[in-house]
C-alpha cells in the first residue's frame, strides 16, 4: 500500500442542500491541506475524481493523472493530494517537457511514491511524441472533474458571493444557477459582473439585480 493510501476515504460527504454558505465551504478532507488552500466542495460533479485519487493503492501503477475545466480546482486537489501522502503532482502536465514527464513518471515506480499529473486533458489531446512516454501515459489511469452540477453551481455562487462580502438568497442563487452556462469560469465571470454593478450602484444582490445582470451582458445560456 502507498503512503497515505487512506487519507483521502476520509472525505465528508457534502449535503446536496445548499444551506449557508460558510458553514459548507470547510475543506472537505479531514486532514491538513496546504496553508494557500481553500476548501474544496464535493458534489456529484467531482466525487468521481477525488475517490479516484483518493485510493493511489488501487492505482495499475504509481501515476495517475487528474483532467478538468478550468477554475475546476484541479490544482489545489493536487496540493492536497501531495501534502496528504508526500507524493508529487505536476501542475499544467501537459505543458512540460515530455522527458522531464518521462522521468518523473519511472522515478514514481522505482521510489513507490504516487505521482499525479494535473491537466486541462487526458494524453490523447497531449500529442505525445515520446514513444516511451506515450505507452506509460497510455496504462495510466485518468481521473476527470467534470464542469458542476446544479448544486455544486449554487454552493460556489454562495462561496464566492460570500468571499467579497455579498449577502445572497438561497432564491437568487437558484436564479442565476439555473440560467446560466454550467461552467466554473461562467460563474466567476457572473459573480464578477454582479459585484461591479451592486458596487457601483450601492445595490443589494437580488434577483431583479442578477436579472439585469445576466441580460445586459448577455450571460443567459440560450441552450435550454
Amino acid at each position: 500500500m502507498l503512503p497515505g493510501d487512506s487519507g483521502f476515504r476520509k472525505v465528508a460527504a457534502r449535503s446536496a442542500s445548499v444551506a449557508s454558505a460558510m458553514s459548507q465551504i470547510a475543506l472537505p478532507f479531514d486532514w491538513p491541506a496546504p496553508e494557500d488552500a481553500e476548501s474544496y466542495i464535493v458534489t456529484a460533479s467531482n466525487r468521481a475524481a477525488v475517490d479516484g485519487i483518493d485510493r493511489p493503492g488501487s492505482w495499475p501503477v504509481r501515476a495517475a493523472i487528474l483532467t478538468g475545466p478550468r477554475k475546476s480546482g484541479r490544482s489545489l486537489l493536487g496540493r492536497i493530494f501531495a501534502a496528504k501522502t508526500g507524493g508529487t503532482f505536476i501542475d499544467d502536465a501537459e505543458q512540460h517537457k515530455e522527458v522531464d514527464l518521462f522521468h518523473r513518471w519511472n522515478l514514481a515506480q522505482e521510489e513507490r511514491k504516487p505521482l499525479l499529473l494535473v491537466a486541462l486533458s487526458p494524453p490523447p489531446l497531449w500529442k505525445v511524441r515520446l514513444p516511451d512516454l506515450a505507452s506509460r501515459l497510455s496504462a495510466t489511469p485518468v481521473f476527470t472533474i467534470n464542469e458542476p452540477d446544479d448544486t455544486l453551481s449554487r454552493m460556489l455562487l454562495e462561496k464566492l458571493f460570500a468571499r467579497r462580502g455579498l449577502q445572497i438568497t438561497p432564491e437568487t442563487t437558484a436564479y442565476i444557477a439555473s440560467r446560466i452556462e454550467r461552467s466554473y469560469v461562467a460563474l466567476m465571470r457572473i459573480v464578477d459582473a454582479i459585484d461591479t454593478v451592486a458596487l457601483s450602484q450601492h445595490r443589494a444582490v437580488t434577483t431583479r439585480l442578477a436579472r439585469a445582470v445576466l441580460e445586459e451582458q448577455h450571460l443567459m445560456d440560450e441552450t435550454d
